[in-house]
């Protein structure tokens, strides 16, 4: 073997493209390890780095790594973190171990007082024991959903729809018959889109991004075609929205809001069913519906009989999501490779606190 590790500090050497190339082509691989990902997060207080393993001159395994300084008062300390990452194949010990020195040496160089993953990865036994080998333990902190659904693309229109639930299925037609128009959205329709997000977090008691943070997800995604922004209108009002984000051959419903009113007529049913086809049309054949309750990964037999009963919580979300028909995936989840123990205490018990 010829391994070689570059780093995307090093611009003279790294080829951004051949990253996405990499990383899209990959089992593991994420629209949150793209390039435009790390540009995103960049914008916004992190600090994004590539790190790729070369074997004969072809990226094997790599991750981007984001940093965030712990406080404006002590640059120096720092958080490190591989969301939906790293791409590898632990089959490979000496390229997994090329791959993990070179993250370490990285984050200690930037001050990490930890090293938070997220692999996408399945969970099982046999993984775990792989990760606490290389001296990984459970996080306490996930950031990602650990749990999530699947829609399988590679059918026709009609047998996607037809996997759907039933209730699901008339009230995607039912939307179409009260007036419902989904469309796709230009730049200028970001203002109203965020004021549905912002109306969304208020009614469901959850934290938004800022308005420019949509807006630059905005621009470095959907003129590549890496992502949509579809709008439901009824008449000439606004009353649904979602950005889907496509990457190699999998697509991900990543944003969505809708207002108080209209509801009845089922705009977010269309809006899904809208942006299922146009990830079809990308050549995707899976659709994440991006996070469900964690317990449901763990046992989808039993929440599928009881899932009426549940309330609060991700639960109304799961039974809107479950209609499509996907199949329930459950990651490994978070882990920590603890650099100053002390340190990585005293933070964990400040964002459990907070």
């Amino acid at each position: 073997m010829s391994i070689r590790i570059r780093l995307s500090t090093d611009k003279e050497h790294f080829d951004s493209e051949a990253w996405n190339s990499f990383v899209a082509a990959s089992l593991t691989g994420h629209l949150l390890q793209s390039w435009q990902w790390g540009q995103l997060k960049a914008a916004f207080g992190w600090q994004a780095v590539c790190v790729g393993v070369e074997d004969g001159g072809c990226l094997v395994a790599g991750a981007q790594v984001l940093f965030r300084s712990l406080l404006s008062s002590f640059p120096c300390l720092s958080i490190a973190y591989v969301p939906k990452g790293p791409i590898f194949d632990f089959g490979n010990q000496e390229i997994s171990e090329a791959l993990f020195s070179a993250i370490h040496r990285l984050a200690r160089q930037k001050g990490a007082i930890l090293l938070k993953i997220e692999p996408e990865m399945s969970h099982s036994p046999a993984l775990v024991r792989q990760l606490q080998a290389c001296g990984f333990r459970p996080s306490q902190q996930t950031i990602q959903p650990r749990s999530t659904l699947h829609v399988d693309l590679q059918a026709d229109p009609d047998e996607i729809l037809a996997r759907m639930k039933s209730k699901t299925r008339y009230n995607v037609r039912l939307a179409e018959r009260k007036g419902v128009l989904v469309q796709g959205g230009t730049a200028d329709d970001l203002p109203s889109f965020y004021r549905l997000i912002e109306l969304t977090g208020r009614r469901d008691g959850f934290a938004v991004h800022s308005q420019e943070y949509y807006e630059t997800a905005y621009r470095l995604f959907v003129p590549l075609g890496l992502a949509r922004l579809f709008l439901a209108t009824y008449g000439d009002r606004v009353i649904a929205g979602l950005m889907v984000f496509a990457f190699g051959q999998r697509a991900w419903y990543m944003y969505g809001a809708s207002s108080d009113r209209e509801r009845n007529r089922m705009p977010n049913h269309l809006l899904q069913w809208e942006a299922i086809r146009w990830a079809r049309e990308q050549g995707c054949l899976t659709y994440d519906l991006w996070g469900i309750p964690d317990e449901v990964g763990k046992e989808p037999e039993k929440y599928e009989r009881t899932v009426t009963d549940r309330q609060g919580g991700l639960w109304g979300v799961y039974r809107f999501k479950q209609g499509f028909g996907g199949q329930v995936v459950r990651y490994v989840g978070a882990y920590d490779y603890v650099y100053r123990p002390a340190l990585a205490w005293l933070y964990n018990k400040v964002v459990a606190w907070r």
